[in-house]
């Protein structure tokens, strides 16, 4: 896994070993960049379940100007930390080293531009962490969510939540749903 675009361009990064976690490939985070490049200048990003911290360093590179990571496993965290260290971008970083559903009340923002999770898939953590980001302050009608989740992960539960789908980009295996907060 590497950086694909930016200041820390071709940057390799460093992994968690074994399956708990899923990078996201160079391939699809290319494609999932291409249409997020818009939003991501000076952008607010926000990355739960961070994994690696692979998304949000993606987006620090490419030119957003904060990125908050949110993951509680302790190698992922260990993995991110690295990986800030290594880019040149841990000054532009914030680690949370706590559950998503706590973490959420931690950011500071007055808005946040993208919001990414990549939650285990199947577990249905897409729809707690949707209803907890419905109630944040920092979310508004122009932030952008973006839910990276199994082909067959259902979100019909959004309209209830008062957020509506925007566009659905679908791979082989997977799905990235792009989401906005009704005005």
């Amino acid at each position: 896994m590497r950086v694909i675009a930016g200041t820390a361009r071709s940057l390799p990064l460093k992994t968690p070993k074994g399956d708990d976690t899923r990078p996201t490939t160079d391939r699809i985070k290319e494609t999932l960049f291409n249409m997020l490049q818009p939003y991501i200048p000076g952008a607010i990003f926000v990355d739960c379940f961070s994994g690696s911290g692979g998304i949000g360093i993606e987006a620090l590179s490419r030119g957003a100007r904060h990125a908050y990571f949110i993951e509680k496993e302790k190698e992922p965290l260990a993995c991110i930390r690295d990986n800030l260290a290594f880019t040149h971008l841990a000054d532009k970083a914030t680690v949370l080293a706590r559950d998503v559903s706590v973490s959420l009340y931690e950011i500071s923002e007055k808005a946040a531009d993208v919001i990414f999770m990549d939650p285990p898939y199947d577990e249905h953590l897409e729809e707690q962490v949707l209803k907890k980001l419905s109630e944040m302050h920092y979310v508004d009608e122009e932030t952008l969510i973006v839910v990276e989740a199994s082909l067959h992960t259902d979100f019909d539960y959004l309209d209830a939540l008062g957020f509506m789908i925007m566009k659905e980009k679908r791979y082989k295996t997977n799905k990235h749903v792009f989401i906005r907060k009704r005005g």
